[in-house]
C-alpha cells in the first residue's frame, strides 16, 4: 500500500505517469518537464498562467525549477518496478496478485477490476473514469470535491461547492459532457479547416512535383541539344583546323624549298669567288713581276661583274617568299563564317547574334 501511495506521489497529473525530467512551480506542485511545458504554451496570450492543480496565477510565464531529489525518485522506482509499469494500473482490492484496473471510482478512490466492478455501487454518486493512479486532478483543490461543472467564463473544471458558493459563483456554467461535446465540436470544426488546409497543401506539392519533373524532362532534352550542338561545332573546328594548318604547312614546304635552291646557287657563287679569290691572292704574293704580268686573267672584262651584272644576278631574301598570312586569314575568317551559320541554323535554340566587328 505504501507502494502505490508512493507511486501516487511521484506521478504526474497531466500525462498520468511516472515523472519524467520532473521540474517545480513556484506554487511547489511538480509536473514532467514536457507536460507543464506544453500547458503552459497552451496559455499563453490568455493573460495569465495557471498551474493545472491549484489554478495559482500568475502574469508571467513561471520559472521551471528542477526537481533533482523527485527525478532521483522517479527513476529508481522506474527501475526497480519496471512490470508495474507496464502492466498498467491495479486493482485496488486484489491484493493477493495484482489484476489490471478496468475503472476508477472518483468517489471511492479505487481501481476496480471486472469482478470487482460488477458487485460495485451503480448509483450516480459514483462516478466511474479510465483507470488512474491520480485522483487529485479529478476533485476540486479547494473543496476536496469531484468535479461536475465547466466554468465558461474561467474555462475551469469546478465542483458544486465552487459553483454555489465559491469563487466561480454567478458564473455562467456547463456540466463536464456538455462543455466536452463543445470543445469537440470547435476541434472537428478545426480538424475540418486543417484536413482542408492539408489537402490543399498535399494538391501543391503535388502541382510543384509535377512542375519539377517537367523542368527535369526538359533540362534533360536542352542538355542533349546543347551537347550535340557542341559536338558539330568541336567536329567542324577540328576539320577547319586541320584545314587551315595544312594550308600553313604547304605554304610552309613552298618557301622552304625556294630557300633551298636559293641557298644552292649561292653556294655555286661562293665556290666561283673563292676560286677567283685564291688566284688573285696568289698573284699578289708573287714577287715576279713578269708572271704576275703575263696573268692576263684577272684583267679579263668578264673576270669581275659590273655593278649591273651584280645588281641583275644578286639573289635577294625576298625572292624565297614567305608566308601569305593575309590568305591563311581570309581563308580562317570566311570558314568560320559558314560554320557558325550551320550550326545556327541547324540548332533548335534561338541565340541573339551580337554584331560582328569588322
Amino acid at each position: 500500500m505504501a507502494s502505490a501511495d508512493l507511486r501516487d506521489e511521484l506521478t504526474c497529473s497531466i500525462c498520468l505517469n511516472i515523472y519524467t525530467d520532473p521540474v517545480t512551480l513556484p506554487c511547489g506542485h511538480s509536473f514532467c518537464r514536457t507536460c507543464i511545458g506544453d500547458v503552459l504554451d497552451t496559455q499563453e496570450g490568455s493573460g495569465a498562467y495557471k498551474c493545472p492543480e491549484c489554478r495559482a496565477e500568475s502574469q508571467e510565464r513561471p520559472a521551471l525549477v528542477n526537481a533533482r531529489k523527485l527525478r532521483n525518485i522517479a527513476e529508481n522506482i522506474r527501475s526497480t518496478h519496471p512490470e508495474q509499469e507496464e502492466a498498467g494500473i491495479p486493482c485496488t482490492y486484489c491484493i493477493q496478485s495484482p489484476v489490471p484496473a478496468a475503472k476508477t471510482c472518483l468517489l471511492c478512490e479505487a481501481s476496480l477490476c471486472e469482478n470487482h466492478l460488477r458487485v460495485h455501487s451503480k448509483s450516480a454518486e459514483h462516478v466511474l473514469t479510465e483507470p488512474t493512479t491520480s485522483l487529485e486532478n479529478r476533485k476540486c483543490s479547494v473543496h476536496k470535491e469531484i468535479l461536475k461543472y465547466y466554468c465558461c467564463e474561467d474555462a475551469a473544471c469546478i465542483c458544486v461547492s465552487c459553483s454555489l458558493a465559491g469563487e466561480h459563483r454567478g458564473h455562467q456554467v456547463e456540466t463536464l459532457n456538455e462543455a466536452s461535446e463543445k470543445k469537440k465540436e470547435k476541434l472537428r470544426n478545426i480538424l475540418q479547416k486543417l484536413t482542408s488546409q492539408r489537402e490543399e497543401a498535399e494538391k501543391r506539392v503535388q502541382n510543384l512535383e509535377e512542375l519539377r519533373r517537367q523542368v527535369q524532362g526538359k533540362a534533360a532534352g536542352v542538355t542533349e541539344r546543347v551537347t550535340a550542338l557542341i559536338r558539330d561545332i568541336r567536329k567542324q573546328l577540328e576539320a577547319l583546323e586541320k584545314r587551315v594548318l595544312s594550308e600553313i604547312s604547304r605554304q610552309e614546304e613552298q618557301v622552304s624549298l625556294r630557300v633551298s635552291d636559293l641557298i644552292r646557287q649561292l653556294e655555286i657563287k661562293k665556290e666561283e669567288l673563292s676560286r677567283k679569290m685564291g688566284d688573285i691572292e696568289e698573284l699578289c704574293d708573287m714577287t715576279d713581276p713578269v708572271t704576275v704580268l703575263q696573268g692576263r686573267e684577272s684583267d679579263r672584262d668578264d673576270y669581275c661583274d659590273t655593278e649591273e651584272d651584280t645588281e641583275r644576278r644578286d639573289i635577294k631574301v625576298h625572292d624565297a617568299g614567305d608566308l601569305d598570312v593575309g590568305l591563311i586569314s581570309v581563308t580562317l575568317h570566311s570558314e568560320l563564317i559558314l560554320a557558325d551559320r550551320f550550326v545556327i541554323n541547324k540548332s533548335d535554340f534561338y541565340f541573339t547574334q551580337t554584331p560582328r566587328k569588322e
